[in-house]
């Protein structure tokens, strides 16, 4: 096995916070294998002053990263698994899922408590479809304006920009340790009011799938039971070939005996027209596939059509 490997990460603050958790998780097993970060800006980076769903395309966030795993130049790279295309690059593969952070959303508070106490119209700030659709289906008083950047740029402007709450992923929170701090209101939206992103709160650890060694190491911090319900959200996404660009969710809960639970939905832009399922068993990419042809049977293939042409 090689003494050093180069590691891909984002500049962000949260992805270098994550890819130094797996670095630290590793060196538990293999402290003699040293590491180096390679910091990648990609295109969803770039790109600030437009809606993720108005860049639109797969990959926004880890395409440039791929692109130095398959020249060689990384050896693996730490993701958000809600980052990652259904599709990998030609001849990469995700070598390992660590066990998953919260798979939540939050609203961050300016001034109340929860969202019961937002005033009628309160402002909230969100790139996310997803999160838009399901705020306003259960408040549809509110409105929503975008607000892009990175978790720590985002808390910045809740102040800056008069933002009466905005919606975040706990994980981020969490891996970045300011849950617990004192100053941020925060109240955890349960999957009835907002279902979470396919693979949101779970990481991707991709690499090159003739690395065997290193396939070999990886998979001392592999979770199976994250990865058996990851593995039914990501069918589910693949199959209805869905992207940032529409209102997808798609929540998978592991209950006795390898059984599952799955939540999805997928919407128009305004949620006016919302098309939900739910399937149990015990075969991950079965409920998924399924679970997605069953939508596509109901119309979501005419509205995510509808939504890639606008």
């Amino acid at each position: 096995m090689k003494r050093e490997f180069i590691v891909g990460s984002r500049r962000s603050k949260l992805a270098l916070t994550q890819t130094k958790w797996v670095i630290r998780e590793l060196k538990k097993h293999y402290p003699e294998v040293d590491f180096k970060i390679q910091e990648i800006v990609t295109k969803g980076d770039k790109i600030l002053d437009v809606t993720l769903s108005k860049v639109g395309g797969k990959g926004l966030f880890v395409s440039e990263v791929e692109d130095q795993l398959a020249d060689s130049t990384i050896d693996f790279a730490v993701h958000s698994m809600k980052d990652v295309p259904s599709k990998l690059y030609e001849g990469l593969v995700i070598g390992a899922i660590p066990k998953r952070e919260s798979p939540f959303d939050v609203l961050v508070f300016r001034e109340v408590n929860q969202l019961a106490d937002l005033p009628k119209g309160a402002l909230i700030g969100t790139s996310s479809l997803r999160r838009s659709v399901e705020l306003k289906r259960i408040r549809p008083d509110l409105e929503i304006r975008s607000i892009r950047g990175n978790i720590d740029t985002r808390l910045r402007k809740l102040e800056d920009e008069q933002f009466d709450a905005i919606i975040l992923a706990e994980a981020g929170l969490s891996r970045m340790g300011w849950l617990d701090e004192s100053h941020l209101k925060i109240e955890r939206l349960s999957a009835e009011i907002a279902l979470p992103a396919v693979g949101q709160g779970a990481l991707a650890i991709e690499c090159r799938k003739t690395d065997i060694a290193l396939l070999e190491m990886l998979a001392s911090i592999h979770d199976s039971d994250t990865a058996f319900t990851v593995q039914c959200e990501r069918k589910f996404l693949e199959t209805l070939n869905g992207g940032c660009e529409i209102p997808i969710a798609g929540f998978a809960e592991k209950g006795a005996a390898d059984s599952l639970f799955f939540r999805g939905f997928v919407a128009d832009a305004d949620g006016s027209k919302r098309l939900s399922v739910e399937k149990t068993g015990t075969e991950p990419e079965l409920i998924g596939q399924e679970a997605a042809r069953e939508l596509l049977d109901q119309g979501a293939k005419q509205i995510i059509q509808e939504l890639r042409h606008d």
